[in-house]
């Protein structure tokens, strides 16, 4: 319903499958990537694992956050006391 209606956290915690999906991702570690600007196949249809953005691109992602987006866990500090994920510090820019 496009975020209407409120998360209820006390029916966590949920689940959700997937069908035929493939993930092709980086692992993110001490402060390195395993996603390196080096790694073979940067080409073709891995370009965008070496792709950065742009101010303006960076501009337009803080536009559609603070539009859009209803809840952000890298702010919940409640719900991480020991600390934030590592994907939240990463690579914060905002």
């Amino acid at each position: 319903r496009g975020g209407l209606v409120k998360t209820d956290w006390t029916q966590a915690p949920f689940t959700a499958s997937y069908r035929n999906f493939n993930a092709s991702a980086c692992v993110w570690s001490s402060g390195a990537s395993s996603c390196s600007s080096t790694s073979p196949s940067t080409s073709g249809s891995n370009a965008w694992l070496s792709e950065q953005m742009d101010s303006t691109s960076q501009e337009r992602l803080q536009w559609v956050q603070k539009n859009y987006m209803i809840y952000n866990y890298c702010t919940d500090t409640k719900r991480f006391p020991q600390g934030l994920p590592p994907e939240c510090t990463a690579t914060n820019t905002s």
